[in-house]
């Protein structure tokens, strides 16, 4: 049961995947196949818990490498340079004043993959991200969330820089 659904990357993103894939296949799997190895040495496996954990983390970690190598067989990158900056798009750095605080925030639009709202990486899948698609400078855009309605205007909107955090 493969998903075959895109997956929107920024370069940056797409670099982040692959050395956590790296990390994950070169260290992390040394790392777990050691621990399964003391866990054995321990004796019955029947009843041993040091096992148990460092099966269930194999499992976790083979699930992992799975769904970063299915997101790098499906990536597709968004050309940084070919945004276009009239519009917010995947890709683009967006500065917005939120109406109803007063206070101008910046988010970069990314595909769902990357977001990172702790970063103000936020997926165009959003509320906040499809509010913004499409849209232009100067347009009031109004967001449904949880507790009610903002109001954001948009101020600015340039591409995003490699290697911005």
């Amino acid at each position: 049961m493969e998903n075959k659904k895109q997956v929107l990357l920024t370069e940056e993103g797409y670099k982040k995947i692959e050395n956590e894939l790296e990390f994950l296949k070169s260290v992390r799997r040394k790392e777990v196949a050691e621990r399964i190895k003391v866990a054995i040495s321990f004796g019955d496996i029947s009843e041993n818990s040091e096992y148990d954990e460092a099966k269930n983390e194999q499992a976790q970690l083979e699930e992992r490498i799975l769904k970063l190598e299915n997101m790098l067989r499906n990536a597709v990158i968004i050309d940084e340079e070919n945004i276009d900056s009239s519009v917010v798009t995947i890709g683009s750095t967006v500065k917005v004043k939120d109406l109803d605080y007063d206070e101008e925030v910046e988010y970069t639009m990314v595909g769902a993959a990357e977001a990172d709202p702790y970063e103000f990486k936020i997926s165009n899948e959003s509320p906040v991200g499809k509010a913004l698609l499409n849209r232009k400078v100067g347009e009031i855009v109004e967001v449904q969330v949880p507790d009610g309605t903002i109001k954001f205007e948009i101020l600015d909107i340039k591409r995003q820089t490699g290697g911005r955090k």
